[in-house]
């Protein structure tokens, strides 16, 4: 599993790890939207919540990915970004991993000010939604669209969602980090090297834990 701030690149990190590993990864809004698009039960309910400008709660939002874990792809690991939001769901993850194997947490730290300082500069693809950064041109390199600044990363934007990050999100550094399974990397580093520093700490949280067979069963 993988944690960070907005703009920490855990989204990234978390795709180049499911990809070495040729494991599943595994996003909230991944699983809202495929859960949503097959108009089961618990997508039908999120998607009456989101339609009324709501947001899903914990309740629902741990039954989804309740859902999702227990599909066969995940019996080698699986990488989560953007859940556990909450203790709350981080208590029930841990009921729900019974069976399935260790929990790795991995923390990707970077300063407030660099990550305003990132996501300023960040530009998104008006055509096809990559995201890059205004150091690379005024045009995508995948398709040739329009970069654009996102509203939500504008300065003020960005440090009120630092804030609710903090606030919400950050208390599940403290519930996880006694844990021999917990890592904390620099994300104050380029991806190459954040990557590296990550692959590393995955490999030392293993080495940490005593089951033998943990390292075909381990989430990250």
């Amino acid at each position: 599993m993988v944690l960070g701030a907005p703009g920490a690149g855990k989204g990234t990190q978390a795709v180049q790890f499911a990809q070495k590993y040729g494991i599943p990864k595994i996003s909230t809004g991944d699983i809202l939207r495929e859960a949503v698009q097959a108009e089961t039960e618990l997508g039908n309910r999120a998607k009456a919540t989101m339609d009324a400008g709501g947001l899903v709660d914990d309740q629902l939002m741990i039954a989804i990915v309740r859902e999702r874990l227990v599909r066969h792809d995940v019996a080698a690991g699986f990488v989560l970004d953007g859940f556990p939001r909450t203790v709350t769901q981080a208590t029930a993850l841990d009921e729900i991993m019974t069976g399935l194997g260790a929990l790795i947490v991995v923390d990707i730290a970077v300063p407030d000010d660099a990550l305003v300082g990132r996501l300023a500069r960040r530009r998104v693809c008006g055509e096809c939604g990559h995201a890059t950064s205004v150091d690379d041109g005024a045009h995508c390199v995948r398709c040739g669209g329009e970069l654009v600044l996102r509203s939500d990363d504008t300065e003020s934007v960005v440090r009120e969602r630092l804030r609710v990050y903090a606030e919400a999100t950050k208390p599940l550094v403290d519930y996880y980090s006694s844990r021999p399974t917990f890592r904390a990397v620099n994300g104050a580093q380029s991806p190459e090297d954040v990557g590296s520093e990550l692959l590393l700490a995955v490999e030392g949280a293993l080495r940490a834990l005593s089951t033998g067979n943990v390292v075909e069963e381990a989430g990250a």
